[in-house]
């Protein structure tokens, strides 16, 4: 049986390049291609595949936040090769118990070699059962940041999580809103809302609406709102009123005890 086979990377010369040369070794059939990290995890719970060639250094989510997420989902977990173009990464890979390894550009033979080790890793039910614990500890030991960088009036600043008020999307650019009345307003680097809030404290922030994430402790007045449905009226200068979706209805029950 050929191995199903997903490419991660966010290069698109990168992915054609690793397809072509999977395709030429045989046996592997190629199911998906994602281009960041969130696309990774989505694209393994739908086709469920042997094996991933997944890259290290993506925005947002990067190789390694795509195996811990994947571990918090409780998605079964393929195996994986892990490709880059910097080499620093390597110990890191295989102490998260990677298939392999990958620099890039890439060479046939260790292509065939990493498709290989798989097939046998496959084959003899490989463990992967240190995988939780391995990635765990990893992210442990990363430096912790609670500070989120805005782009406003021309410059960079550096925002503490726990100032942050808001934060909305619209056409594609994410607005932060610190509180206060000497708050300010800027703009996130991330591309999406989920991207964002990876990078925040999930005891702080909460997906109130596809459209907008809230820090819960700046949350200054629940507004009751039409069809049993709420409105959130936030701690910022304008006193900005933020929509609940139905679907998050229950949890602001569960917050606050509705």
């Amino acid at each position: 049986m050929p191995l199903s086979t997903l490419i991660v990377d966010d290069e698109q010369l990168a992915r054609d390049e690793l397809a072509y040369l999977l395709k030429n070794i045989g046996d592997v059939e190629v199911v998906a291609q994602g281009k960041n990290g969130l696309e990774a995890v989505t694209l393994i719970r739908e086709h469920n595949p042997d094996l991933v060639f997944l890259d290290v250094q993506m925005p947002g989510l990067d190789g390694f936040g795509v195996i811990k997420k994947l571990l918090d989902k409780k998605i079964a977990l393929p195996k994986i090769v892990f490709s880059t173009a910097f080499d620093q990464y390597a110990v890191r890979a295989f102490e998260v118990n990677a298939v392999d390894y990958l620099l890039k550009p890439f060479d046939r033979k260790r292509v065939a070699q990493s498709v290989e080790r798989a097939r046998s890793m496959a084959e003899a039910n490989g463990p992967s059962d240190k995988l939780d614990a391995l990635v765990r500890m990893l992210e442990s030991q990363k430096p912790q940041t609670s500070k989120i960088l805005l782009k406003a009036v021309g410059r960079l600043f550096l925002v503490n999580q726990k100032d942050i008020c808001f934060a909305s999307i619209e056409d594609g650019i994410i607005t932060v809103v610190t509180s206060g009345i000497n708050g300010m307003e800027g703009q996130s680097n991330c591309r999406t809302l989920e991207e964002l809030l990876d990078s925040l404290d999930p005891n702080l922030f909460w997906r109130a609406h596809r459209s907008h994430l809230v820090n819960i402790n700046r949350i200054k007045e629940v507004v009751p709102w039409f069809k049993s449905s709420y409105q959130l009226r936030m701690d910022d200068k304008k006193q900005t009123e933020i929509p609940v979706s139905r679907a998050q209805t229950k949890r602001l029950r569960e917050l606050f005890g509705l």
